[in-house]
């Protein structure tokens, strides 16, 4: 199974007030496993950057002053994402400002049906817990030392182990694979149980049929 681990950052907080997207980074899961493949973009948004959303990123206007404007690399973008489930933190943010680029470069919007909002998935499994980024990481032992602002790539690959989290299985202090062996291609394989004693003791037994003798008149199964 193919999906995007996608982030996105911005010149600020809503398209319609005229802010655009300045980074785009997304990463390929197969089967929920990062294979390397990746889409990095700094984007030229033809406006200045808020001071807010520069403290969030550190992205400068300087820094996008030579970059690709969102047309010029818009058909790469679409060509990497494919038709794929796109796995991203707070869906609706990155959704509305990739929709509003789309439809200013000619382009058919996304459906929201192909977003995987992993702050959803969190706020489900963990209610009233925080739900953020960070806050996941935290969670689940994501080594950000890394990152010291905000990116999309970095982001991507931070929600990349989130999402593998938020998805599995297992949780801490507990192993499905406790009767499993790795073989040398990393294929679970499991181990055959031993044969388990399940007789009934013999006293349990007699005082059983003692009860069913009072209880049960001209029970089927003595006929």
């Amino acid at each position: 199974m193919r999906e995007i681990v996608l982030d996105t950052e911005t010149t600020g907080l809503d398209p319609k007030d005229g802010h655009r997207i300045v980074e785009i980074g997304c990463l390929e899961l197969i089967d929920r496993v990062p294979t390397g493949r990746r889409f990095h973009e700094l984007i030229n948004p033809e406006r200045m950057m808020d001071e807010g959303a520069f403290k969030v990123h550190g992205i400068s206007d300087e820094m996008l002053a030579d970059k690709p404007v969102f047309a010029a690399v818009v058909d790469r973008f679409l060509e990497f994402i494919g038709d794929d489930p796109l796995v991203i933190h707070n869906a609706a943010f990155d959704m509305k400002f990739l929709n509003w680029e789309l439809k200013q470069a000619g382009r058919p919007p996304l459906a929201m049906t192909r977003a995987v909002d992993t702050l959803a998935i969190a706020r489900k499994k963990f209610p009233g817990s925080p739900a953020s980024l960070d806050a996941l990481c935290k969670r689940f032992n994501v080594d950000t030392s890394s990152r010291n602002l905000h990116g999309a790539l970095i982001d991507s690959r931070l929600l990349a182990d989130v999402y593998f989290h938020l998805t599995s299985a297992t949780q801490a202090g507990l192993s499905l694979e406790t009767d499993a062996v790795r073989d040398s291609s990393g294929g679970v394989q499991r181990l055959p149980r031993a044969p388990r004693d399940h007789q009934v003791p013999e006293a349990e037994a007699a005082a059983h049929r003692a009860f069913l003798e009072s209880a049960v008149t001209d029970p089927i199964w003595s006929r």
